[in-house]
């Protein structure tokens, strides 16, 4: 099965991205994970010319396709959640952050806080967790992963994640806050033969 994965960000994601499928037990034979650094629409139209681009250079098919991005102050992260599902891709949003997905594998956390209270949030676990006072969180450290997968518990994030997407319902997804779909590409990226 091959994946395409296109970031929003350009360190973050993919680092996480590559060091699930690198480090996992997974059935994925190849992914292209890109960070492109623009968000919402901008980010869908980059993803269906990347994803031509590389079918045509490499004469394949990619079996799965996900964006993954977070809503910012874009205006026009509803249409870019329709346009992507419209495109038969998957959407690994975030509402607020990326970071919220690395909070859920310490607590669930179902109140509406800001970017930067996540960061405090990842710190304070971690520097109780790992013992280091002097712990800072750096976004785009490919440690990251490493530190979530030691400190932290996938499984519950996923199921965290999972009770944050049922309090919500409609699709004015930018009020749906806080919520994360990360879950749902990692389960895919981790089990793709449920998804076959």
């Amino acid at each position: 099965m091959r994946f395409l994965i296109v970031c929003e960000g350009t360190k973050t994601e993919p680092y996480y991205f590559e060091s699930l499928v690198q480090g996992s037990m997974s059935d994925v034979r190849e992914v292209d994970i890109q960070g492109v650094g623009m968000g919402t629409v901008a980010l869908i139209k980059e993803t269906k010319a990347i994803k031509h681009d590389l079918e045509r250079k490499n004469s394949m098919h990619f079996d799965r396709v996900w964006v993954v991005f977070d809503k910012d102050d874009f205006k026009d992260f509803n249409q870019a959640i329709a346009m992507a599902e419209g495109l038969g891709y998957g959407s690994a949003w975030s509402n607020e952050a990326f970071e919220l997905w690395y909070c859920l594998h310490f607590a669930y956390l179902n109140t509406a806080i800001k970017r930067s209270a996540y960061i405090t949030m990842i710190e304070n676990t971690l520097k109780l967790k790992t013992g280091n006072n002097n712990f800072k969180y750096t976004k785009g450290n490919p440690d990251n992963y490493r530190l979530l997968q030691q400190y932290g518990n996938e499984d519950m994030a996923k199921l965290h994640a999972a009770s944050l997407r049922r309090l919500f319902i409609g699709t004015n997804y930018a009020s749906h806050n806080p919520c994360t779909m990360v879950g749902k590409l990692v389960d895919e990226l981790q089990h793709p033969e449920r998804f076959l």
